[in-house]
């Protein structure tokens, strides 16, 4: 069961394009946090 999910090209497509969403949610949060606190000095 495991080795045909992880053989089936959509499932690594799926799982890299929620990493991928993730990664950029993150990334802009850290941006925008990070920006607010410099001009909050």
């Amino acid at each position: 069961m495991l080795t045909t999910m992880f053989a089936d090209p959509v499932v690594w497509g799926s799982l890299l394009g929620i990493f991928i969403i993730v990664v950029m949610m993150g990334y802009y949060t850290y941006l925008f946090m990070h920006n607010s606190a410099d001009e909050d000095k």
